[in-house]
């Protein structure tokens, strides 16, 4: 039942399955600074997976494969997550003098209280986090549970690619750990640590609230660049591959800015400020001192300009590899331009150094 979380395995390679590619990633350490030593990234086919879930590992195998060579890692462990969408978590409160195995053994007997699924269902963890404020007598436990055939979807498309599955993460808790590395970029205040990473990909949009490196908030949208790329299908009568080259390398007519971007960019403001306010309205909290843009469509030009212009908020582009050094084999040019789509990968790989 239990191996969700904290599976511990030095030397892991992050890997990140979304609905449009699969991500690799690989962190060493140059003195006391991560190295990237490796990452690739490889498109997905259409339908491989859908609303978070995988439906075709075959396809998903067949581009990790193609990611390692292209990486040219030859790390056999690795670090996956599942999708925030697909995980339930509960924080409770457990007696502080129990060990380890006396809390899973707890876990086990009670956790049906807490997941509403049948436990033969379902892969379940726990992670101490801390004292109970209020009691110093108990700690507050975090149980994180997800469907076990979605565990085990994801085991088969990386052994399908030629790695074995060593930690099951959270995408939400990889994103946090990621988020650590780009605090300095937003300055943000020592009074107000609350950020805000928007990762904006191909079919969702999702809003992680991390403060203090703990995930506190997290939403998900269905909205993302692939709403672009549809519109850029329609106005210019191109099909999807051509069209998404064209988002990305440009060359499109000189109508695209004000027609079709500028429009867009406005969308995603508008998603952005709504579910801020959903997260004001359901929490403490009534302000963000920073948001950090992720994933694939952060990087459109104009895009974190216009997020700060319109919601006052300082903004910018997730980088989480800025202070990192780099193996001769990465090309820096690439990984820069790719950065903000490999947040969960990295956050991912730092699992290595757990």
């Amino acid at each position: 039942m239990f191996g969700l979380l904290k599976n511990k395995s030095n030397a892991v390679l992050g890997v990140d399955i979304s609905s449009t590619s699969v991500k690799v990633l690989a962190l060493g350490l140059s003195g006391k600074r991560y190295k990237v030593e490796a990452f690739g990234v490889e498109p997905l086919p259409g339908g491989a997976v859908v609303e978070n879930n995988i439906q075709d590992p075959v396809a998903i195998g067949e581009a990790i494969a193609r990611a390692l060579a292209g990486a040219k890692t030859g790390m056999k462990n690795a670090a996956v997550a599942v999708s925030g969408a697909a995980v339930i978590t509960k924080t409770i409160e457990m007696d502080a003098s129990l060990s380890e195995d006396e809390m899973e053994t707890q876990i086990s007997v009670e956790a049906d209280q807490y997941i509403p699924y049948a436990m033969d269902e379902v892969a379940i963890d726990f992670e101490v986090q801390g004292f109970n404020e209020k009691n110093p007598k108990r700690v507050e436990v975090l149980l994180a549970a997800c469907r076990r055939d979605n565990v085990e979807m994801h085991e088969e498309a990386l052994r399908l690619g030629g790695i074995k599955v060593r930690i099951v993460d959270v995408e939400a808790f990889a994103m946090a750990r990621a988020s650590e590395l780009i605090e300095k970029q937003l300055n943000m205040p020592e009074d107000n640590p609350v950020m805000a990473v928007v990762d904006i990909g191909a079919t969702k949009t999702t809003l992680n609230i991390v403060v203090y490196g703990n995930t506190v908030y997290t939403r998900e949208q269905l909205f993302g660049g692939r709403q672009l790329t549809e519109e850029i299908q329609r106005r210019y009568s191109m099909n999807a591959e051509d069209a998404e080259i064209a988002k990305i390398e440009g060359g499109l007519p000189s109508d695209y800015e004000t027609a079709i971007l500028e429009p867009f960019r406005k969308m995603v403001v508008q998603q952005i400020s709504r579910s801020l306010q959903l997260f004001y309205s359901s929490s403490q909290f009534k302000e963000v001192a920073g948001i950090a843009l992720a994933g694939g469509a952060a990087s459109i030009p104009g895009m974190a300009k216009m997020v700060q212009e319109k919601l006052g908020v300082p903004t910018r582009v997730a980088n989480p590899f800025a202070g990192m050094s780099l193996s001769g084999k990465v090309d820096g040019k690439r990984l820069a331009s790719e950065a903000p789509m490999l947040m969960i990968a990295c956050g991912l790989a730092m699992r290595s150094f757990d």
